[in-house]
């Protein structure tokens, strides 16, 4: 016969209490049924347990020695179902997206959802597109929000649109613009990002269409760099209206691209093969709104 987990903590409640009727109690059974457990225990293990009396229980030496075996696989085992228990009740969904995005427009939309679904827990991952493509591909990330072209296996829905605006350092004497035209950057030094991003290639494609010419000034991987060298007057740059609360936390002031206006799309892409978590919809729909409710007071729609 195996030990079961049913005697194991029968035994170590008549430990505890020394006593069998209030152990029984605990365990919600009658004392005779606990000394059915007990007896079944020490003739599985082949040795007394417990010296009874009519007044003392006490532990024999064997008993001792069990006890302690018991109580350190029992606490693991209590804990390893609570944390089972708590990992099944909290939902839990991975989101990939650019650093940028990541760091300035998805904390303050996390710490807002929190609020209503303290129940799902985002697990934000920052990366470029082509790694967040292959997480995605993997299995190792549920959604990912960027710039993406249609890909065989992978989900692609319209998320949010944005549009191209033009960042220039802030200067006391010279008041915001709240427009400016392509045709007014002919000549400009220009803050460019490195060619594999896809709203370089777009802005390189409209620059060209136009027959605008710019001075290009560094080329760069990162919009936060780039808008920190707008800000050091090295340039202006083009950037995607996403790239707005970064602009606030520095000295760099942006004006809608019109004449005409440029925007695109962001999409929200995911494994064909593989259901979304439950939440992930609910945790969208509600990114879509805090999106749109941010450009909105931004004035970029």
């Amino acid at each position: 016969m195996e030990v079961s987990t049913k005697q194991l903590r029968a035994f170590r409640l008549v430990a505890q209490h020394r006593n069998f009727t209030r152990a029984a109690e605990s365990l919600f059974i009658t004392p005779s049924g606990l000394s059915v457990l007990i007896r079944a225990l020490e003739g599985r293990v082949g040795f007394r347990l417990f010296n009874r009396t009519t007044r003392h229980v006490e532990l024999t030496p064997h008993g001792g020695e069990l006890l302690a075996v018991i109580q350190r696989n029992l606490t693991e085992l209590d804990a390893a179902i609570a944390s089972i228990g708590r990992n099944r009740s909290q939902q839990s969904i991975s989101l990939g997206t650019t650093p940028l995005v990541a760091a300035n427009i998805l904390p303050p939309a996390m710490r807002a959802f929190r609020e209503q679904r303290p129940d799902v827990r985002i697990r934000l991952f920052d990366a470029d597109l082509p790694t967040l493509i292959k997480m995605v591909e993997a299995g190792k990330l549920d959604m990912s929000l960027g710039i993406f072209k249609a890909m065989a296996g992978v989900r692609r829905e319209p998320f949010f649109r944005f549009s191209l605006m033009a960042a220039r350092a802030a200067k006391d004497d010279s008041p915001p613009r709240a427009t400016t035209t392509w045709s007014s950057l002919d000549g400009e030094t220009l803050i460019m990002l490195s060619s594999g991003h896809p709203h370089q290639q777009l802005i390189d494609r409209h620059l060209a269409q136009a027959g605008i010419k710019v001075q290009i000034g560094s080329v760069v991987n990162l919009l936060d760099t780039q808008i920190a060298l707008v800000e050091a007057e090295e340039g202006i740059a083009i950037i995607p209206s996403f790239g707005m609360p970064v602009c606030r936390n520095r000295k760099v002031v942006v004006s809608q691209l019109i004449s005409p206006v440029v925007r695109f799309d962001f999409h929200l892409i995911s494994n064909r093969g593989r259901e979304l978590p439950p939440g992930a919809d609910e945790f969208t729909s509600f990114l879509k709104s805090y999106i749109a409710s941010w450009a909105g007071r931004a004035g970029v729609l």
